[in-house]
Formats: structure tokens, sequence, C-alpha cells
């Protein structure tokens, strides 16, 4: 499936600056193979060949692999080899002219924090090896004995998302969605200067992906208990086919060794995402602690992802959940009507036009939530702002839902409030907005970047509330997770909650 990105603004200053002007056709072809980075770039960008490159038959030949773009933990192959396990780099350029293999991939351990565990995770040639096109023709190539013989080399077409997370992580809604899912689609947008028109959000000049690999995960492995990661691969890509750990060892079988001789299998185009590899990343590792991050931030400050980058599988998904088209077009309606006040002199009552729907998650049920008291009190305060305000109030118990219901709900919001947990995770389904916003209440003392880093890579302002104080970026606190944060007394003070969202719906809070 084709899905697109735009050119209109995300509304976080600090992530964007400048309008892309793009050509809105639609152009729907493979992307040429670009060249190798120079060994003299310590973050190699994304390059482009001005040429198509040669038809090359692989029962005779052996196209050397190259590199579209990198960030830790995100790297764009074309002409990737596997045999036996090992993913093979086929290259007469050096090794020095490739990335670190730390930065590229591990051995897909279940993560620990522990030295031997770190150490564990670290890749060897095992993983990841580089080889000569002279040494790929003499473990694949033709048999001696048989003058006739072709290489024996067996070609995976299309495009192919290679996960070597754990299923540690990938049976998680937020992880799996607003982080591998996330990154790879900001990696995949960016690294073809993807273009759109907003208003035809479905369509992207990127290719399509064709499958999703998940290499250490079983078939209920990337699956969340709530059943919205296959909900939303499923719907953002229709056509995509996915293979699970059984299906990798299916190819690593079939590639060892046949007597003295080898197979191997050639994927035309890898994107090879790898959790570990990230967090060894700047980033990821000390700034976000999102892998996500990476990917994101690489192609923002190299200028190649658009500003409105993932309405197009925001609007797939949403689309397929039976969401009214305006609603989707909410974002859209509100930037014209944000740059038209600006104009005319009328920023201040930029949301007089937008209908406001505000949303608590209410948790109270689950582990993690407030003191009882507070949120009977801010409940109570939140009715009474929403009558004054004639604004939509939702309390919401989520898993009370049906998914549909759920997305629906988050598509029209405007303001999503709760304590921190998955149940946040639906800020990926909101429009960005002037004052889209999201409240994450702690136990104070408590942050993490989960939902505040995503709220803002995808354009709403995120609130740290902790009882009766807030931050926000760029004034944010350290991680932490005191005693406390994973429990059932986190209070909140519900006049902070309140000034929050009427401040921001008024303007005076950007």
């Amino acid at each position: 499936m084709h899905i697109a990105s735009s050119f209109f603004g995300i509304f976080q200053p600090e992530l964007y600056s400048g309008d892309i002007t793009v050509n809105t056709q639609v152009i729907q072809q493979p992307q040429q193979p670009l060249g190798l980075p120079k060994s003299d770039v310590p973050h190699p960008v994304v390059l482009n060949t001005p040429k198509p490159p040669p038809i090359t038959d692989l029962s005779v030949d052996f196209p050397e692999t190259t590199i579209d773009a990198h960030a830790p933990g995100w790297t764009l192959f074309h002409n990737l080899y596997m045999s036996n396990g090992t993913l093979y780099v086929v290259s007469s350029h050096p090794y020095s002219d490739f990335p670190d293999i730390n930065l590229m991939t591990s051995t897909g351990l279940a993560a620990e924090n522990t030295p031997e565990n770190i150490a564990a995770r670290m890749p060897t040639s095992q993983e990841l090896d580089f080889i000569t096109p002279e040494e790929a023709r003499t473990r694949w190539g033709p048999i001696p004995s048989q003058p006739r013989s072709k290489n024996r080399v067996w070609n995976v077409q299309g495009n192919t998302l290679l996960s070597n997370d754990p299923s540690q992580f990938l049976d998680h809604y937020y992880h799996f969605c607003a982080e591998l899912m996330l990154g790879a689609w900001a990696f995949w947008q960016g690294a073809h200067g993807a273009k759109v028109d907003p208003k035809r959000a479905e369509l992207t000049t990127a290719p399509p992906f064709t499958r999703a690999i998940f290499a250490h995960a079983d078939a209920d492995g990337w699956r969340d208990r709530p059943g919205f990661n296959s909900y939303f691969l499923r719907a953002s890509f229709p056509s995509l086919t996915v293979e699970v750990q059984a299906d990798w060892q299916d190819r690593v079988a079939a590639t060892s060794a046949v007597g003295d001789y080898a197979r191997t299998w050639h994927f035309d185009s890898v994107l090879l995402s790898d959790r570990s590899a990230a967090f060894r990343g700047v980033i990821c590792g000390t700034q976000v602690h999102r892998t996500a991050g990476e990917a994101f931030h690489f192609m923002r400050n190299n200028g190649n992802l658009t500003r409105w980058w993932w309405e197009p599988v925001r609007r797939a998904v949403l689309r397929f959940a039976s969401v009214d088209q305006r609603v989707l077009e909410v974002g859209v309606r509100a930037q014209i009507e944000s740059e038209k006040a600006k104009i005319d002199g009328l920023a201040g009552s930029r949301s007089q036009r937008q209908d406001v729907v505000v949303t608590y998650i209410d948790r109270q049920g689950v582990r993690r939530h407030l003191i009882d008291e507070d949120h009977e009190r801010l409940v109570a305060a939140l009715h009474q702002m929403c009558a004054i305000k004639g604004w939509e109030l939702n309390i919401v118990q989520a898993e009370k839902l049906t998914k549909e219901q759920q997305l629906n709900l988050a598509a029209r919001t405007t303001v999503l409030l709760g304590v921190h947990g998955n149940g946040l995770t639906h800020l990926i389904m909101m429009s960005p907005t002037p004052i889209s916003t999201v409240i994450e209440m702690f136990f104070p003392g408590g942050f993490a970047h989960d939902y505040e880093w995503t709220a803002r890579a995808l354009g709403h302002k995120h609130f740290a509330v902790w009882n009766d104080t807030y931050h926000t970026y760029p004034n944010l606190p350290h991680v932490d997770y005191p005693e406390g944060f994973q429990g059932t007394e986190i209070p909140v003070h519900a006049e902070n909650v309140i000034n929050i969202i009427e401040s921001r719906v008024a303007g005076s809070l950007s």
C-alpha cells in the first residue's frame, strides 16, 4: 500500500523550521540504489545516484551492497545478502567506508541492564560480515566441477523491514507502534524524500514495504494483548507479508552449507532496525531514550523529512476504523486557519474555529493510578470547565471500548490526559494542530520520555504534571523512577490541569 506524508507544518518550532515545497504529483516507482558514504563522514547522509543501475543477473553476478542512509539502529541497504543466519555486505570498498557494526546490529538478545548482558548483545562477524565480490563468488558462485552451473543466489524481491528486536518489546503497543513502526516510517519516508499533497495523504512517492521480518519473535511475539499491533500493521500496510522467527530460521536452514557449497539469499532493499544499536547512539542512548529518535532526528536534521510525515500512516489506520474524512482533515484545516489568523492579526483567536475535545484516560481500575480523591476532584473540575466552555469531554476506560471506538475518539481529541501508561499511546492517532496537547501525570519526581518525545515529534505539546506543577520542553526533568512511580497513590492538583488546558486553548501557553 502506498501511504503518504505532506508539506504543511507540524506546530513545534523546536522540531521544525521552514517550509518544504514539493511536487504533489504521485510517483510510484522503485527508488534508485544510492552510493556508498565516504569514509570521512562520521554519520553518512543520504546520497543520490543520478543514473539508474544496470540490470544485474544474479545467476552470474554479485551486485555490490550499498547503504542509502544510516543512523544508529537504522540502516537502509540495497543488495544485502544473508547466508546461514549471517548478514553479508558484499563490496569492493573497505570496511572503513561503512558504519561500525555496533551501530547497525546486535545479537538480538533480550535486553537486561547488566554488564554481562550488554556485552552479550554486542555483534560480531556472525551477525554482520563484510566480504568482497571475489569472496562472494567463492562462497556462492558456480560449482567449479560444473561448468554450466550458476551462482547459488536466490533473490528476495521488494522492500523488507527487518527487525532485530526481541519480542520483549515487540509485544507492547507503545514499543511496536509508537517506537518501531514510527521510527521505520520516519526513516523510510526520509530516505526516499517522499512528497505528497496532504489532501491526498493516502499516496506517497516512497515505494511500499513488501514484507516485515521479526527475526526474534514467534507468531505471538509481535502481537500485543489488546490486539492493536496487528490491527495497526494490517490497516496501514494491507499488502504486507509478515515473517516471524520460524520463517527466518527456515531461511537460515535453507542457506546452510550443502557439502562444501552454501547458498545465499539476496535482498533487493532492506531497512534493518536494531534496538540495541539505537541505544548506542547519542540521541537514543543519552537524550530521548527512544529508538525512533535516532531515525526521526537524523532525517529531520538532514532536511529529508517532510512536515506531515506521520499523517499518511495515521490516516490509513483511522480510515480503516471508519473515521469520518472531515475528522482526518482537522489538522490541515487548523493549519490553514492558523496561518490566515496570523496574516489577519488574529493569532490569539486561532482556537475559536476549532472544536475542542478533551479526553481523560481513566486508569483507576488498573495498576498505576491517581489517588481516588484526586481523581474525583479532577473529573469534577473537567466537567465544570467543559460545561462552561462548551467543549466536549470524554472520560473513558479504554479497555471497555472497541478498537474502532478508541481510534475514533483519539482522532477527534484535542487534549489527551492520563497517568503515565500505555493508554497514552493513542496520541499517535491525534491530529496535530496549533493547540493539540498531551498531559501526562507522574508521581512527583518521576519522569520518562516515552510519551513526551513521541508527542513532540508528532506535533503535539506535552506537559509532565507533578501534582501542582508541570514541566514542558525544553525545561524537562531528568528521567527517574522513584518509589511510587508505579503505584496507586499518584497525586494531582485539579486546578493545575485545568489551567494548562484553558491556557493552551486560549493560545497563551505554546
